[in-house]
């Protein structure tokens, strides 16, 4: 195996040889005493700065025939596998990222951005991975809908994993097996306590005004009574055995320096439950050293769990990850951003019409910014942008308004042919038409106006509806007619037009009825002496019974598409209303 990996530096060389060792002793000593032979042979100064990517690395083959993932498999069944990886061994590796969401509810906002930063740390990498972790060790909360919710939701913004998704809840003798190692190397024990006992010294501590911790009792017990209380099938706990006088100290990536007196901060905690559950803390510990997290970038909230994981991973012998902690999104109330916000989940976004392009975009400006007062990006630009020491330490805002803009924007960017199987869905759902001439039409009007895909029914409707009576009704609009002595001259030149065909019919070419369209008013100005604003308001007061809205060809070819049931006011219909409220004569028929 050694001659296969060759290398082509003495350092290198010797780097390889002594994952040869290791993995030759796993053979045949046993996966336990492969940590114990690397911390021992690796003595060379320059060598250090490979010793803890190695150990890291190495450790995922601890358990011969099986992945460091998710049970057994055959992922280093292969030589040619297993050079791979020892070769990567010797050096730092690329970003290995992970998104751990807890399966009780949806993916949220907070989550999200969680997600995306994850996201765009591994993909900035050629070899970079984001791993997607189920942290569903809460059995009474965690439910499969609930991460088959927040799976479809990472899907739709587009964040595809590169590897699991893994459960705790399905890595239990992993856990386990890791306590013993801890209990073997006299960094944990198992504690007998009742929790009468515990809750009558937390009393106590309270009432001395101490933080309540644990008070020690079976940290140094007689092994003789621990051993008997084992044999007797007592019920117990295993705890994780503080260090005294151990001060733990991260560097942050968002938050820089961090540090806590461990033995002043906690009392020996729980690593596993009674009930053979482990806790939070440990799980995440062991699962982001088995899977080799490079960075772990998650919310502040987060920020106290890191003593104990970085306890935990010490005295595995694990070297821990950097770590990055986002601030909180706060709604605009300057509270934490939750339901009375409005829309929260990701779930929600969707269903209102919001793109995942979108939900990107904005996202990965709660927090970052590049230094610029660019807010439109690409998704490749923002993957290639993004850096956590561009990411601030104060609270982001989240803003409606603003990510409705940035909706807009991206609606805009988007061709007919994929805005309009976008907006279907809206239109089905509010009983309109969904054809594809109606759609094509529906799409190119709606694209200008609307924030969310949610606000094109509402568009379509106003646009086959023809409210001309009450518009007339208006200050605005009697500011047209009322004082345009030559408006019932102008209202009869439309009508004559309408009826005699010289305005053009709307044809399924959209392009060319406008192109028709615009040389019909042209013409008509001409006709009546009026142009500019004297010339298209009235035009889009008499055609569309409105004073604003989408394009007046782009309206009446929708309305020319529609189906009779749609709500559509039809062209004939619109000409005998002018002419009722213009006190016109009704046309003869020949």
């Amino acid at each position: 195996l050694f001659c296969l990996m060759g290398g082509s530096s003495r350092s290198h060389r010797a780097v390889l040889a002594v994952a040869c060792v290791a993995v030759v002793s796993m053979a045949f000593v046993g996966s336990r005493t492969y940590a114990s032979l690397l911390s021992s042979s690796v003595r060379s100064p320059s060598l250090a700065r490979n010793q803890a990517p190695l150990m890291r690395r190495l450790s995922l083959l601890r358990r011969p025939g099986a992945s460091p993932l998710d049970g057994p498999c055959n992922a280093y069944a292969s030589v040619a596998g297993m050079r791979r990886r020892l070769a990567a061994a010797a050096e730092e590796g690329p970003v290995r990222v992970r998104f751990a969401p807890s399966p009780t509810g949806s993916l949220h906002v907070g989550g999200a951005r969680t997600a995306l930063y994850n996201w765009m740390m591994a993909r900035k990498e050629d070899e970079g991975k984001f791993v997607l972790r189920v942290e569903d060790t809460d059995v009474a909360r965690s439910t499969r809908e609930s991460e088959e919710s927040v799976l479809a939701d990472l899907e739709w913004l587009g964040l595809k994993w590169d590897e699991g998704p893994f459960r705790q809840s399905e890595r239990g003798e992993i856990y386990k097996e890791m306590v013993e190692k801890l209990v073997a190397s006299g960094h944990a024990y198992p504690c007998f306590s009742t929790e009468e006992e515990l809750e009558a010294a937390k009393q106590a501590a309270i009432e001395k005004g101490e933080n309540p911790k644990y008070d020690g009792k079976w940290r140094d017990a007689d092994p003789e009574l621990v051993k008997q209380k084992m044999d007797n099938g007592e019920p117990h706990t295993y705890r994780f055995k503080v260090p005294k006088g151990e001060v733990v100290t991260i560097q942050d990536k968002v938050r820089g320096q961090v540090s806590w007196d461990a033995e002043a901060t906690l009392g020996d905690f729980i690593l596993l439950r009674s009930t053979g559950v482990p806790v939070y803390n440990f799980c995440v510990a062991v699962d982001d050293a088995l899977m080799g997290i490079s960075t772990v970038v998650r919310a502040e909230e987060h920020l106290t769990n890191t003593l104990r994981q970085v306890l935990i991973l010490k005295a595995l012998g694990y070297t821990p990850p950097e770590y990055a902690h986002l601030s909180l999104i706060l709604g605009q109330d300057k509270q934490k951003l939750s339901k009375r916000h409005g829309a929260t989940s990701v779930t929600q976004f969707k269903e209102e019409g919001f793109l995942p392009e979108a939900m990107i975009n904005y996202l990965s400006l709660l927090g970052w910014n590049e230094g610029t007062e660019q807010e439109i990006y690409p998704t490749a630009d923002l993957i290639d942008k993004f850096t956590l020491e561009r990411v601030i330490k104060s609270p982001a805002v989240f803003d409606m308004d603003k990510l409705k803009w940035v909706n807009s924007q991206k609606i805009r960017e988007l061709e007919e042919k994929e805005l309009a199987p976008l907006i279907q869905p809206f239109l089905e759902s509010a009983g309109l038409p969904t054809d594809e001439a109606f759609l094509s039409i529906a799409a190119k009007m709606a694209q200008q106006r609307m924030e969310v895909l949610a606000d094109a029914p509402t568009i379509v409707k106003d646009a086959l509806a023809y409210p001309l009576s009450a518009t007339l009704e208006t200050d605005a609009a009697k500011k047209i007619y009322e004082a345009d002595e030559e408006f019932s001259s102008f209202v009869a030149a439309v009508v004559e037009d309408i009826e005699s065909g010289a305005m053009p019919s709307p044809s399924a070419d959209l392009a060319a009825y406008e192109a028709d369209f615009k040389k019909w008013t042209k013409a008509l100005g001409k006709k009546t002496g009026r142009k500019g604003k004297g010339l298209f308001m009235p035009v889009r007061l008499l055609l569309t019974g409105r004073m604003q809205g989408p394009e007046v060809p782009q309206q009446l070819a929708l309305g020319a598409a529609a189906q009779a049931d749609s709500g559509v006011v039809s062209l004939e219909a619109r000409t005998a209303q002018i002419r009722e409220a213009f006190k016109m004569e009704p046309a003869h028929s020949a």
